[in-house]
């Protein structure tokens, strides 16, 4: 054998066969990894800045969330008349808007009573007399007269009557809230320093009506009362007018420019079902604020009304108007969670890979049970397992437009979607491995 440092006849030091092409391919893959570390870091200033991108485009969307919920909230709520309607039709039967009310009209008819005219059917000569000790039971005659008629006020306001004249006045209402907020419209209802009013003279006429049937004929000489119930107070009215139109005018836009602005951020993301469930989870917080603002402006709003305006009315008011938004809210907040516990639990981490394999395993016990029981899907199960992936993003698809396309949809509508979904993807999952075990029962019977 001929050593490597060997001497070779012809004073040539030997080589070892193969040494140059070794050698050549030693060279060929240092050059291959220097090409691959070059273009690795030229792909990483692209990676962050695709990074930098996509979650840029996640917290626009995030904060663009609340403004979302209120604009469709503006839109639908003090666009839509009917729906207004119905938000505060309920206030009619509201304790506090009753007692605030028949406060405000007893007011109203205790101004135009004139007590010494209750004496009218008293002998002239007698009536000085009674004049006079009218005089000295003053307040206390008063007081009487007064508790009369908001016992009729409240017998009135407690009745059909008042329900029907509350919607018809919120009808005519709601056209002054708009005007209020968007700057538009006009109405009977009156804008008085920076509050939204409903005359309630409808009521005040009823009340007379009655006091005259109850045999207190002088209520008839009442004129014609207009009285304000404040509906909406807001200071510097026209700064908040401002940026509602601006809402109103994005409407149903907004929201649907926030949802596209998180999806675009979580495409453009490198781990997107990671990215995904963050954005969703911040997406259910950003809402979630906008829930306690709302809280928090409540307490602020009725300390900033005059002594006046019944705070426990206006807080009925304000919670009314503002249960739309609340909904809203709840749902977005339960979205949120249900989109980023769907995306947690597809993924690849030890927990989730658990709740998996118990997914799997109660379906394939479900399975069993069938097979045991002699249930045959026939050509379902093929047809099921050959497109089980179109069949995934159909059923995935079809929750994503019923929520779309859902009007009002609440908290729960979307955990019944949610589990309506679950269930549909479940019963896929049967068929499809039913239909497998058939053919595997056909394939071994035939054998």
């Amino acid at each position: 054998m001929t050593d490597e440092g060997a001497i070779a006849p012809g004073g040539e030091p030997s080589r070892k066969p193969g040494t140059d092409a070794e050698r050549s391919e030693l060279e060929h893959l240092r050059t291959r990894v220097a090409a691959l570390e070059a273009d690795r870091k030229a792909r990483e200033p692209r990676h962050r800045w695709k990074s930098f991108f996509a979650a840029l485009l996640i917290v626009i969307g995030c904060v663009l969330a609340p403004l979302a919920a209120v604009s469709a909230w503006a839109s639908s709520v003090v666009g839509d008349t009917d729906r207004y309607v119905q938000t505060v039709a309920p206030l009619a039967s509201d304790p506090d808007i009753q007692a605030a009310a028949a406060n405000r009209v007893t007011n109203a008819v205790m101004e135009h009573i004139d007590l010494p005219a209750l004496l009218e059917g008293v002998a002239p000569s007698d009536r000085p007399l009674l004049e006079k000790a009218l005089g000295k039971l003053g307040n206390s005659l008063e007081s009487a007269v007064r508790s009369f008629v908001h016992d009729k006020a409240e017998d009135i306001i407690a009745s059909d009557t008042f329900e029907r004249i509350w919607t018809e006045a919120n009808r005519r209402i709601h056209t002054a809230v708009d005007k209020a907020l968007t700057g538009s419209g006009g109405g009977a209802v009156k804008i008085n320093n920076d509050s939204v009013t409903v005359d309630l003279a409808p009521v005040v006429d009823q009340v007379k009506q009655r006091l005259v049937d109850e045999g207190m004929t002088v209520a008839a000489k009442i004129p014609e009362v207009h009285t304000d119930f404040t509906v909406l107070r807001a200071d510097n009215i026209g700064k908040v007018k401002t940026y509602f139109r601006l809402l109103q005018i994005a409407g149903n836009w907004l929201p649907v420019l926030s949802v596209l602005l998180i999806a675009a951020g979580v495409l453009l993301s490198r781990h997107r079902r990671r990215v995904l469930v963050t954005a969703a989870l911040a997406f259910a917080f950003a809402t979630l604020m906008l829930g306690v603002g709302l809280t928090v402006f409540r307490v602020v709003y009725l300390n900033a009304l005059p002594d006046s305006v019944s705070q426990p009315a206006a807080g009925s008011v304000y919670d009314a108007m503002t249960h739309y938004l609340r909904t809203t809210v709840r749902m977005a907040v339960v979205l949120g969670v249900v989109i980023a516990l769907a995306a947690w639990l597809t993924g690849p981490g030890r927990s989730a890979t658990l709740v998996q394999q118990v997914w799997h395993s109660g379906i394939g016990a479900v399975r069993s049970t069938a097979d045991r029981a002699g249930l045959r899907t026939g050509p379902v199960g093929p047809f099921v397992h050959r497109h089980r992936g179109w069949i995934t993003w159909i059923l995935v698809a079809a929750a994503v437009l019923t929520v779309v396309l859902w009007s009002y949809p609440t908290g729960w509508v979307i955990v019944g979607i949610a589990l309506v979904l679950l269930f549909a993807m479940a019963l896929a999952e049967f068929l499809e491995e039913n239909g497998t075990d058939d053919a595997a029962h056909r394939g071994g019977t035939a054998g």
